[in-house]
């Protein structure tokens, strides 16, 4: 049920400032929607399989990839499953009604509590009886940083396989190990291009350096040298008002991607880094290369803003 497999690139019809893009469908990953949380669920599922962990807890918001794709491995495995989410960030999505339909049980408390709650969460349980298995918020840490170093030695083997090179990869960038991996990845292979993560709601200098600690600690494991910030291009022009916030030229985009290429993306991930991956071109003047965005899942998501997207019906130019 839960092995890697290449995931396709395609071209897509978006030719701004002549350059050309193409698009790694990580949704299409098959596991519960896909996106770039599965690539990792699977490694740390085989992690919960080696430690023969009975339980797993975990965090994120209501609007969480990450959440409903670990509740829905671990129903399948037979694994409770326990969830710690923010107050502040709560409203029904697609992806919360999910993880209710899989069975998983979902604390809620302020952010100021989140980590009380999950030291309290792992010690009751273990009292029960259990051996929980934590894992951090958008699956940070050395397996999700190894899920996209597998990522990007799919990107080289399609590159020799077509006979291109991609001088730049956008994707978007949260907890930041999507982009540690592939900053690593590149790391290994001495590739001269440039990993752009757009980020959807934190700032620098914080976000960054998050990035930058995960390529570190990897790096690390592997008796490599660490690295700089200068390695890292982590850009917060375009979180709006943080989490979750989007506008209308992000309706359009996402409007724009599926009537051209048939592919869904949401407000609060993918849509919201592909509009901006198209404003840091459009600034930084960017032309006549290969460009390829990394599509990091959230279709469930796309279904909530349905409404809304109507609004800009494909009909309406």
């Amino acid at each position: 049920m839960l092995n890697f497999y290449k995931t396709p690139i395609q071209k897509l019809s978006e030719n701004l400032n002549n350059n050309s893009f193409f698009i790694k469908r990580d949704d299409l990953l098959p596991i519960s929607f896909g996106g770039n949380k599965a690539r990792k669920a699977v490694l740390f599922f085989e992690d919960i399989e080696r430690v023969s962990a009975d339980c797993v807890v975990t965090y994120g918001s209501s609007s969480s990839n990450h959440c409903r794709v670990i509740s829905n491995i671990a129903a399948a495995k037979g694994i409770p499953c326990y969830i710690i989410s923010p107050t502040e960030s709560f409203f029904p999505t697609s992806n919360s009604k999910l993880v209710e339909l899989f069975g998983a049980k979902v604390s809620y408390c302020s952010v100021s509590e989140i980590s009380a709650t999950i030291d309290q969460k792992l010690k009751d349980l273990v009292e029960q009886g259990f051996y929980p298995y934590f894992i951090q918020g958008g699956g940070h840490g050395n397996i999700g940083t190894k899920a996209y170093v597998i990522g990007y030695e799919e990107i080289i083997e399609f590159e020799k396989e077509n006979g291109i090179f991609f001088d730049y990869i956008f994707h978007t960038s949260g907890t930041g190990t999507t982009q540690a991996g592939l900053i690593c990845g590149k790391l290994l292979h001495g590739d001269n291009r440039k990993i752009i993560g757009i980020s959807n709601a934190r700032k620098n200098p914080y976000g960054s350096q998050v990035v930058l600690d995960s390529v570190n600690s990897y790096l690390k494991s592997l008796d490599m040298a660490s690295v700089t910030s200068d390695d890292i291009h982590f850009v917060d022009d375009y979180i709006l008002e943080g989490y979750g916030s989007y506008n209308g030229q992000i309706l359009k985009t996402i409007k724009d991607v599926l009537k051209y290429d048939g592919i869904p993306m949401d407000t609060t991930y993918t849509g919201k880094a592909f509009w901006g991956m198209k404003e840091f071109i459009k600034k930084h003047e960017i032309s006549n290369c290969n460009i390829l965005f990394i599509h990091t899942g959230g279709t469930p998501l796309f279904f909530d803003k349905m409404e809304e997207l109507k609004e800009l019906s494909i009909y309406k130019e």
